[in-house]
């Protein structure tokens, strides 16, 4: 089998994470800066086997699309068009920051390193592809 990519998708960075080739356990991966995420992607489907990317979509609390969308959505766009076979997923994300901070505060991080955007990120694409490896599995 193939590794399952998660992107949340940021103005500022992007938070990664991956399955693992088996698609049981999902890991963080890193965070990269947004203009640097298509060299990224470049570079690691060359290396690794990748059978799907999930990207965090946020909404509202009235099931609407949030702000953000005016930011992920090109990104999609332009996704679907560079990899025309890769499957592309879109699930909610919303309170994925929220969990991830509060992943943070379970684990015992310090104040100091849960300021780390970068950390929160990876932590939320780590959730949202935790979510979808759910979703997948009560699908059977």
């Amino acid at each position: 089998m193939a590794r399952v990519l998660a992107i949340d998708y940021g103005r500022k960075r992007v938070g990664l994470a991956v399955t693992d080739p088996r698609q049981i356990i999902a890991s963080r991966l890193t965070t990269v800066p947004t203009h640097t995420i298509w060299d990224f992607l470049k570079d690691y489907f060359q290396k690794e086997s990748v059978e799907s990317v999930v990207v965090g979509y946020p909404k509202q609390m009235n099931n609407e699309a949030s702000e953000a969308v005016r930011y992920i959505n090109p990104f999609l766009k332009k996704f679907q068009k560079t990899y025309p076979d890769m499957n592309l997923e879109i699930l909610d994300e919303r309170f994925t920051s929220k969990m991830a901070f509060q992943t943070m505060i379970d684990g015992g991080l310090k104040k100091q390193k849960r300021r780390d955007k970068a950390m929160v990120d990876a932590i939320s694409a780590t959730i949202i592809l935790q979510s979808y490896l759910e979703q997948k599995r009560n699908q059977f």
